[in-house]
């Protein structure tokens, strides 16, 4: 299993997601204003702004939140002053880290992002450090129960998918960036119950870190999820199936 959809799996068993769900929204709706910000509000034309949307709905965030963030987008309200920033790190056990982040205010992530690397084991570094070691990719999370995994399977590779496995009770579709939507759209339309759709950036490759590491690193990434500032993590540490 690829490592964002391994974390994003890891949440959802341990309810971080639901733990998460005071801030879930405020960081949907920011994804949504910058892509927006960025394509124009026509998801159509916008395949960033189509994918979060999407994925807003996933987490059921009501259509008129939606439109709001949209509009905030055009309107140059609150929130149109948001810029999307990568920053780059190595957590416990040498684990590369990638952290996506949407802020009006460098001064205040950074130093939020510092403390929560250094409090677990890990450290910021230099753009370009590790970045290099992740491709972008889409990742379609299924839950398993009531699922034939031969028909999930054929349905996305004929949709354009290049892989699913499974994992602690979910399948994983990954597919590549430009069959992200077609293959999503198929599996919704065969019946396919999605829990979690998304552009991820995956390792090319894992490294392997001990069950302590292993610990450390998800308390590191559990602090980042509570960030505000802070959208997504992506790592390359094999996690051990304990966690």
């Amino acid at each position: 299993m690829a490592g964002h959809s391994k974390w994003a799996n890891i949440r959802i068993r341990k309810g971080k997601q639901d733990a998460l769900r005071g801030n879930l929204f405020t960081k949907l709706s920011r994804e949504i204003i910058v892509a927006a910000k960025l394509g124009g509000p026509d998801p159509e034309g916008n395949s960033r702004l189509r994918a979060a949307i999407a994925k807003a709905k996933l987490n059921r965030m009501p259509n008129d939140t939606i439109k709001k963030a949209i509009e905030k987008a055009t309107g140059g309200g609150e929130g149109s002053n948001l810029e999307e920033v990568t920053y780059e790190g190595y957590g416990p056990g040498g684990t590369a880290i990638m952290v996506k982040c949407l802020t009006d205010n460098r001064n205040r992530t950074v130093p939020e992002l510092r403390h929560a690397f250094s409090k677990h084991g890990g450290n910021l570094a230099e753009n370009g450090s590790v970045s290099w070691q992740f491709k972008q990719q889409g990742e379609i999370m299924i839950p398993t129960e009531g699922v034939d995994e031969e028909s999930l399977t054929l349905a996305a590779l004929d949709a354009g998918a290049k892989d699913v496995s499974q994992d602690n009770g979910y399948f994983t579709v990954v597919t590549a960036v430009e069959s992200f939507h077609k293959v999503r759209d198929a599996l919704e339309s065969s019946g396919f119950t999605i829990e979690e759709a998304d552009l991820a950036m995956n390792p090319t490759n894992k490294v392997d870190i001990s069950q302590s590491d292993s610990e450390s690193l998800i308390k590191l990434l559990e602090k980042l999820d509570e960030l505000d500032d802070v959208q997504e993590t992506y790592f390359n540490a094999d996690l051990p199936e304990e966690n």
